[in-house]
């Protein structure tokens, strides 16, 4: 049975945002949308030229009817029109059984608020503390917590403070910022999602799709962080693919989030597999655990990274991976983004090249190096050293290169491959397994080494 989703906006004529955007996403992401109508605008990718804001008798029944019939999953707000709207749906959702995303709409993108100093409030001390997630932007996260955003230091400051009103868990984006994105998820762990900036004015509806996106996800019964997870990557995928319409801003392309599509090196597009899914699902599973799990300090100094090659892959962006990799941090071992194909090109590499003498392998990550690490393993494991002072100043790649030294003579890969570096290259262990189920265990059974014999 497909989850049902819920969602309480405002509509868009122009279909980029608002409810139009939602039942978009929610039908691109699995789910069947359903809706309450706040408010009904005029308008297209140039702005808005009229709108009528339901009063909240209107928009209560319209809710009512929807939960009294469907089996709603998961739900999120959106546009709310003013205080009293505001306070009726805080007062309906209240009672949920189910999740729900607040999308804190109180700031336009032109920087004007959308909410009376009323209003504001009411989604400050109403809405906020039923949500179950809160999606604000960087102008939303100022105005609501009171606090000023300038890096990514600020945000994650920000996150928490927003938090600190209400919600469950905060996802902060931070696209208003210069340089590339990073968007803090601030919930049981704290954690960065950063992408490239994609050269694009067109991103209309970006923040309504992000929240319907986390909202099907929900609804489909991921748990919050991996919810956000997907719902960056989901909104992302939308913002690349090359959609163009209108004379303004445009919308973002949510077929291309049905499509499962994403971006190829010739900057064409090409569907995900079912075993990138698959690989996809793994790698997440694996930076879980770690997250959770791992001592920080088996994380080398570049950070770890965890890549599982799917059955065709032949290149670095088939290989699928952590983007920016997991790294030590004062709240445990984090990853820095989601999970993509083509995230990695270290691991991914030398993960390929061993795979070329050895086929069965298809995951790998690297770990800290130490000569007691080194020797514990050598004693439970097959371990084979490289010696990178050895790599030829014409190496057609240090991982490639890396990978044909390991497997020199061997028809079989090892369990790992030492490498204890070289002038301006980090000493490094490097674990290759079968699948990544195999992969975790062996990383757990590192990190046990770890926890009972003090290994450094």
């Amino acid at each position: 049975m497909r989850p049902v989703a819920l969602t309480v906006a405002g509509s868009d004529s122009g279909g980029g945002a608002g409810v139009q955007a939602d039942l978009k996403t929610f039908e691109a992401c699995g789910a069947f949308g359903t809706s309450a109508l706040i408010a009904v605008t005029a308008q297209n990718t140039t702005g808005v030229t009229h709108s009528a804001v339901l009063d909240p008798e209107t928009v209560r029944a319209q809710y009512d009817a929807v939960v009294s019939d469907f089996d709603v999953a998961a739900a999120k707000t959106g546009m709310l029109g003013g205080a009293d709207v505001v306070e009726e749906v805080a007062d309906a959702i209240a009672a949920a059984d189910f999740p729900v995303v607040v999308d804190p709409v109180v700031v336009a993108q032109s920087g004007d608020r959308l909410l009376t100093e009323r209003g504001v409030d009411a989604v400050r001390d109403d809405l906020l503390p039923e949500a179950a997630l809160a999606t604000p932007n960087v102008p939303e996260a100022e105005l609501l917590a009171g606090v000023e955003i300038e890096d990514e230091a600020d945000l994650r400051a920000a996150a928490e403070a927003v938090r600190d009103l209400g919600p469950d868990a905060v996802l902060l984006t931070g696209g208003h910022l210069d340089g590339n994105p990073v968007d803090v998820y601030a919930g049981e762990t704290t954690r960065a999602f950063s992408r490239e900036r994609v050269d694009t004015d067109d991103t209309h509806g970006s923040g309504c799709t992000l929240s319907a996106a986390i909202a099907a996800r929900l609804a489909a019964g991921d748990d919050p962080e991996r919810a956000v997870e997907r719902g960056v990557d989901a909104t992302a995928s939308a913002i690349e693919s090359d959609l163009s319409l209108g004379a303004g801003s445009g919308p973002v392309d949510h077929a291309a989030i049905a499509d499962g599509r994403r971006a190829v090196p010739d900057g064409s597009r090409a569907p995900e597999s079912d075993d990138a899914t698959d690989a996809i699902e793994a790698v997440r599973d694996v930076a879980a655990v770690l997250e959770r799990e791992w001592p920080p300090e088996l994380v080398p100094e570049v950070g770890t990274n965890v890549a599982v090659a799917p059955a065709d892959a032949t290149a670095p962006e088939d290989v699928v991976a952590v983007d920016g990799r997991l790294h030590a941090t004062k709240r445990g071992v984090r990853a820095v983004g989601g999970v993509a194909p083509g995230a990695s090109s270290h691991v991914a590499r030398f993960l390929l090249g061993v795979r070329e003498r050895d086929p069965r392998v298809s995951a790998a990550g690297n770990v800290r190096w130490s000569r007691e690490r080194e020797a514990a393993l050598r004693e439970r494991w097959d371990v084979e050293r490289i010696d990178r002072t050895d790599e030829p100043a014409d190496a057609d790649g240090t991982m490639d290169w890396s990978a044909r030294e390991a497997m020199a003579g061997r028809e079989r890969a090892p369990d790992a491959v030492v490498d204890r570096g070289a002038v301006g290259k980090e000493a490094m262990i490097r674990v290759v397994a079968a699948d990544a189920d195999a992969l975790l265990e062996k990383l757990s059974e590192v990190a046990s080494l770890e926890r009972d014999a003090d290994v450094v």
